[in-house]
């Protein structure tokens, strides 16, 4: 859609030679997702990366013989990830909402914070999807809607609860779903709303309940990034290691247990 969108503006065509494509088409494509399409550099960058692939594809099949992309050069910009922290999930939990519809949005992003699930993921569960594990207890059996993979994700106590909260809601016997989700717009919403209402100063989006999953509930306490890579049903585990990136606390207790041990060494040569 943006390369049609792209040829329209610089050339007034609606299709070109894929031979004439080169360095300089390359950079205008760039200039015309910043400018005209209004895109941060991250999206600019993916949409250009996106149109590499159809590039590689034509090398490939030996349509082209030179790479257009041989001397470009682009790079994401590192994204800091919004979560909550211990303190802010308290702040939901114990919020008097007398508002139900603010309060049902509120448990289920509470849900998404303890399961990690995306918005997606959350609004099509189903009964099916929980099922016994390996170790006795009930856990979620999904596939992500993002990445067609496999996400098997343990079922905390809490995010138990409000599943039996919702279990004879009007909305999920008509549906067959797990829980009341509304559209997302409309989460984000009211979640401003809650925010607000809860004195949290960040601005939250239903998004905010898988960086919350991965940092404060899983991470913090010491589960392991193999771990959370599969339960987020991650492609690679460099993609989760965004988050151990921002876990000032987990590497402040780590480093004390080191000193700890270390104190414990020196005493044992001292005595040696």
């Amino acid at each position: 859609k943006h390369t049609k969108a792209f040829l329209k503006w610089k050339f007034n065509i609606s299709d070109i030679d894929i031979l004439k494509i080169d360095y300089a088409f390359l950079n205008d494509f760039e200039l015309f997702l910043r400018t005209e399409r209004d895109c941060n550099n991250n999206s600019a960058v993916k949409y250009i990366k996106n149109f590499g692939k159809i590039i590689r594809i034509c090398i490939a099949n030996g349509w082209i013989n030179r790479d257009p992309f041989l001397n470009y050069s682009s790079s994401f910009n590192e994204v800091t990830r919004v979560f909550l922290n211990e303190q802010e999930i308290e702040r939901l939990f114990n919020k008097d909402l007398k508002n139900e519809r603010l309060s049902q949005v509120r448990y289920i992003f509470l849900f998404s914070c303890f399961t990690g699930l995306a918005y997606i993921d959350t609004q099509k569960l189903t009964q099916d999807n929980i099922n016994i594990g390996l170790d006795g207890n009930k856990w979620i059996y999904t596939k992500r809607q993002k990445t067609k993979i496999a996400s098997h994700i343990p079922l905390l106590p809490i995010a138990e609860d409000i599943i039996k909260k919702y279990e004879k809601h009007p909305m999920c016997a008509i549906s067959g779903k797990l829980l009341p989700v509304l559209s997302n717009q409309k989460m984000n919403a009211y979640l401003k709303e809650i925010a607000d209402l809860c004195e949290i100063t960040k601005e939250l989006t239903f998004h905010i309940a898988r960086h919350t999953f991965a940092t404060t509930v899983t991470l913090s306490n010491g589960v392991p990034i193999e771990s959370v890579s599969k339960m987020f049903g991650h492609k690679s585990i460099k993609t989760t290691q965004h988050y151990d990136k921002i876990l000032d606390k987990k590497v402040s207790e780590d480093m004390a247990f080191l000193r700890e041990r270390l104190k414990v060494n020196e005493k044992i040569k001292r005595l040696g």
